[in-house]
């Protein structure tokens, strides 16, 4: 049927919103699985990593070594998948990405554990783990690269942040579905299968990711005349990486590694720790879209700059007050959201910001592989040396000291770099 003049107006006005829709959803499936299996770390390292005569901080830190090495498989993913999609479009590798995360994301639900298949089942579990990371790796350049090449003039720093939006998103859905198992079932029902339904309802979210971007436009800045291949600069990449250094690092230290380091090292309780982490993650998700906002009209850097120099101040204040008996759990509550918030003043800008560094042809490789980079040394790793950290030297100020240390990085890069278009 002919579509009228009307209709395609319509259809013209949608396709950014369409965009915002199908990019946010496979963000959302990806911080939510990663959320999950933070989230359960303890539970996981019990049932997967924890053979008969293990330590239970042993096999916490395995769990993390796992958890890691997903990470690692993301600067391969951004390499393979950002190319394909700087070469034959955003859509495409959007939609193939969205499948392998939904896929290995339902069968971690499904593996059997230690007791019932033995050193297999750590194995298969890692595994799955790497197709994850693989996946992650593709869906972070193609989804921020289509946020903001829909993006209105003067809203590429709004747009964007709806990608770390819905991380936050993604991160309290994960939260807020193990509270919710652990209060409704007992502690002996979701260790032994209450744990596995977070990881199935990556099947609906899935199938509902993949009809958006089935039905999504290939966007405006790639459908334009390239000048033939476009090397991604090595420089730039680094660069890039070290700019979001403290977002990645600070981010996970805060937001998923807190419940095993209040059950490790403070000894609180399973459901109060991942109380404590959503009210951190409602921080963080309140201040990401103004952040975004904000950075569209001062610039990317004033913003980002704010907020890691908040960590580098911080960090240590905030742990000491979560160490503190005497604090009163109303001001631990205000401590661990101002902390989120500030996390998110990082957040906000930062996909219109890489996104800004790298022409359209090499977009999704460069940002996918700065982002890829940074998440695994400083953000997939941060579970594992804070908790070893911690269990070696007995200090329990390491995440704060972690935390601090990579902001200061990221200010000092983000000081020195060059101005993007916003600044």
């Amino acid at each position: 049927m002919k579509l009228t003049f009307e209709d395609r107006a319509a259809r013209e006005r949608n396709r950014p919103l369409r965009a915002l829709a199908a990019g946010s959803v496979g963000n959302f499936i990806e911080w939510y699985e990663f959320g999950v299996y933070g989230y359960v770390a303890t539970v996981v390292a019990e049932r997967f990593f924890t053979p008969a005569g293990g330590g239970a901080a042993e096999g916490l830190v395995r769990t993390y070594a796992s958890f890691g090495l997903a990470f690692f498989f993301r600067p391969l993913g951004a390499a393979l998948f950002g190319r394909l999609a700087d070469r034959l479009g955003r859509r495409p590798v959007l939609i193939l990405v969205v499948a392998l995360m939904t896929g290995a994301t339902a069968l971690i639900g499904v593996l059997p554990t230690y007791a019932q298949a033995g050193a297999l089942a750590p194995w298969l579990l890692t595994f799955l783990r790497a197709v994850q990371g693989l996946s992650a790796g593709g869906e972070f350049g193609g989804a921020v690269a289509m946020l903001t090449e829909f993006a209105p003039p003067g809203r590429r720093g709004l747009y964007g942040a709806w990608q770390s939006f819905t991380v936050a998103l993604g991160l309290l859905g994960g939260a807020g579905v193990a509270v919710g198992l652990s209060g409704i079932l007992t502690s002996e029902q979701f260790g032994s299968w209450g744990w596995r339904l977070p990881f199935l309802l990556a099947l609906p979210l899935g199938a509902l990711a993949l009809w958006l971007r089935i039905g999504l436009d290939e966007t405006p800045e790639f459908r334009e005349p390239a000048g033939g291949a476009v090397r991604v600069p090595v420089r730039a990449i680094a660069l890039a990486a070290a700019r979001v250094m403290g977002w990645s690092a600070a981010g996970y230290t805060f937001l998923v590694v807190l419940p095993s380091y209040l059950q490790t090292a403070l000894h609180t309780g399973f459901r109060e720790a991942l109380l404590a982490t959503v009210v951190a993650n409602v921080g963080f998700a309140a201040a990401i879209l103004p952040a975004g906002l904000l950075s569209d009209r001062v610039g990317r850097r004033p913003v980002m700059l704010t907020g890691a120099g908040l960590v580098v101040l911080l960090a240590l204040p905030l742990l000491g007050l979560l160490q503190d008996q005497g604090t009163s759990a109303a001001v631990k509550g205000a401590a661990l959201c101002g902390a989120g918030a500030v996390v998110g003043l990082m957040a906000g800008p930062g996909p219109a910001l890489l996104a800004e560094m790298f022409p359209a042809r090499a977009r999704c490789t460069g940002l996918g592989l700065a982002y890829a980079l940074s998440n695994a040394v400083f953000s997939g790793c941060a579970g594992l040396i804070i908790t070893e950290a911690v269990r070696r030297t007995g200090n329990l100020d390491v995440p704060g000291y972690y935390a601090a240390a990579t902001c200061a990085v990221s200010v000092l890069a983000l000081l020195g770099s060059p101005k993007t278009k916003a600044g």
